[in-house]
């Protein structure tokens, strides 16, 4: 199993800064926005994008989510091994709010497609956006594109792409890993 360095930490840090500049032209305030970070791993990347709009690009009260899909996967009972399930933390009115879904990675869909059934739970928004981190263009199940994306990634579905958070694995990196070697 062989494995590169897709981006690193300044990488990372580049693409969070022109995320957050690509919500702000288009939410400019964030009084009808609401960033919903999809359990587990979209959650490091919407915490990290809410600290930089308040503190460094001065946006005041972006209210963040986190969204549970374990139960709402198409394949929930098709796994040897049960799923965890994360808890879910939406303590605010998604009805008629625009909401944008952040997750690390876009691969076939289905978590996204997961998610849009969670969130009827919690009522109409508006509109619904996507910004990931990585989307893996060529590997999609579903006609699920993102709004917002750092950086396009073209791999063979054996590999895998990995991302790091220096929350959870004490560092910023992205990498590619082959899993035929």
């Amino acid at each position: 199993m062989g494995q590169k360095v897709l981006l690193t930490a300044k990488e990372v840090n580049i693409i969070l800064h022109r995320l957050a500049c690509q919500l702000i032209e288009k939410h400019l305030d964030f009084s009808q926005t609401i960033l919903i970070g999809i359990q587990p791993r979209g959650s490091f990347l919407a915490d990290r994008l809410k600290t930089m709009l308040e503190s460094e690009y001065n946006v005041s009260d972006v209210a963040l989510g986190y969204l549970d899909i374990t139960f709402f996967r198409d394949d929930f009972r098709r796994r040897e091994k049960p799923l965890e399930a994360n808890s879910t933390r939406i303590d605010f009115i998604v009805e008629n709010k625009k909401v944008i879904f952040i997750d690390d990675v876009l691969y076939t869909g289905r978590s996204i497609n997961a998610a849009l059934t969670a969130l009827q739970s919690f009522g109409r928004p508006a509109e619904v956006e996507l910004l990931v981190l990585i989307d893996r263009r060529f590997s999609r199940h579903l006609p699920i594109q993102p709004d917002y994306r750092g950086r396009q990634v073209d791999s063979i579905n054996d590999d895998k792409v990995k991302v790091n958070w220096i929350e959870n694995e004490g560092e910023d990196v992205v990498y590619l890993v082959n899993n035929n070697q």
